[in-house]
């Protein structure tokens, strides 16, 4: 029994860790255990250190330890790259001495492909260009999605790169630069995920998943021959065989350390599967939405603007001028913007004397699923504008106002 607690031990702490990392600050799970956990440890226990700190060295130490943990989570630099090929590269190296003399033919070279495609996937996510904006592709980037009104408005410019902003481009605070239809910056691949890799981000979670998927259940297969060998009468369900769960996992503690190393790297993989796989699924939904994660944090702003009364929009007019120098025009997306969106402080609707786009009546909007989202063409449109982010959408059969009616038709929910 204590090979098997210390084990499950160690690597349900690291699943929860990183867990918590991962998906600690969604809005989804503002309110639950999860983000409580995570302002545990990224805010009430650093202040509790510092104010320690304060008492015991007058603030040096913990000044010293900023200073490192600005560079780590501001900067630019490979430290949880390198501990993600790790992760890969010694897991492999523990778990295959002792499964790979076990595997048929069929499993080797199954295996082996489960095994190549992951570093290769992220090796060009993480080498890859994201789509940064630089002056030379900037009108290019700026053509390529239309301003919605309600999440980019044209006329921003970035602060830092002096350059007007594209819209669903956002200016990268790890990588200094600005990045075209921007998800989010991810540690694991020390890059941005943006328009020009995010096709590559999301074969790398699908390959990860299908080999920690795969190797959790290979190495499960392999003990449990090598523990029905030793014990005939032991069953993989305890409710399906004549021993007691006692007895039951006396012969799990015999299988771990009859193979520890593959049998520790089995449970790891098993209880990261869910974290790869739910990662993957979450950003499946995102792209269901047509929406990104930095998308969706700006939605839920929104969401709480509508809550507390202060969110108007209005329709925007077909035939309404437009500045050539600030919405150029775009030939690529089918759809134009419906309506613009904007907020008040004093939740009255805007006052005539405003000069915002837009023709009748300002109407309260309390639900997300009342606003058009215009980057949302569908799931597999949507798809396929991250898989070839240069694709021009066009469907002569298909008018656009019909295609608009579809997906207004459809249920939207957004984080």
């Amino acid at each position: 029994m204590g090979t098997i607690a210390t084990i499950a031990t160690v690597v349900l702490f690291i699943f929860l860790m990183t867990f918590v990392a991962f998906f600690g600050r969604l809005p989804a799970l503002r309110r639950t255990p999860i983000a409580w956990l995570h302002r545990c440890i990224w805010v009430y226990l650093p202040n509790g250190v510092l104010a320690l700190d304060q008492i015991l060295t007058s603030g040096r130490a913990t000044s010293s330890c900023a200073r490192f943990g600005r560079f780590i989570a501001n900067d630019r630099h490979p430290t949880i790259l390198i501990f993600f090929f790790l992760l890969l590269t010694v897991g492999e190296y523990l778990y295959l001495p002792t499964a790979w003399p076990r595997l048929t033919p069929l499993q080797k070279v199954t295996g082996a492909i489960a095994i190549i495609l992951p570093y290769l996937f992220l090796y060009l996510a993480a080498f890859s260009d994201p789509g940064f904006i630089t002056p030379a592709n900037h009108a290019r980037e700026m053509a390529r999605y239309p301003f919605d009104h309600s999440l980019f408005h044209p006329g921003a410019t970035c602060r830092t790169c002096r350059l007007p902003k594209p819209p669903r481009s956002k200016h990268c605070s790890v990588c200094k630069r600005c990045v075209s239809r921007l998800d989010h910056h991810c540690v694991f691949i020390n890059n941005c995920v943006g328009a020009a890799n995010q096709h590559y981000f999301l074969l790398l979670l699908v390959t990860t998943g299908v080999l920690t998927l795969y190797g959790a259940c290979l190495g499960v297969h392999l003990m449990a021959t090598a523990m029905r060998a030793r014990f005939p009468v032991w069953t993989l369900l305890p409710w399906r065989g004549p021993l007691p769960l006692k007895q039951w996992l006396v012969v799990w503690t015999w299988g771990l350390q009859d193979a520890v190393a593959m049998g520790a790297v089995t449970l790891l993989a098993g209880m990261t599967t869910p974290l790869v796989w739910g990662l993957l699924g979450y950003q499946a939904w995102l792209i269901w939405c047509g929406t990104t994660t930095n998308e969706s944090l700006k939605w839920s702003d929104w969401q709480a603007e509508m809550d507390d009364g202060f969110a108007f929009k209005r329709r925007m007019a077909a035939d309404r001028p437009k500045d050539p120098a600030l919405e150029p025009g775009w030939t690529r997306w089918p759809a134009e913007t419906e309506q613009i969106l904007v907020r008040t402080d004093d939740g009255e609707p805007p006052g005539s004397h405003l000069v915002l786009p837009g023709e009748g009546e300002w109407e309260r909007v309390w639900r997300l699923r009342d606003v058009e989202n215009l980057y949302d063409l569908g799931f597999w449109d949507n798809l396929v504008d991250v898989f070839f982010p240069d694709y021009v959408f066009r469907d002569p059969q298909t008018p656009v106002a019909e295609r608009k009616a579809r997906r207004r038709g459809k249920k939207r929910a957004r984080t």
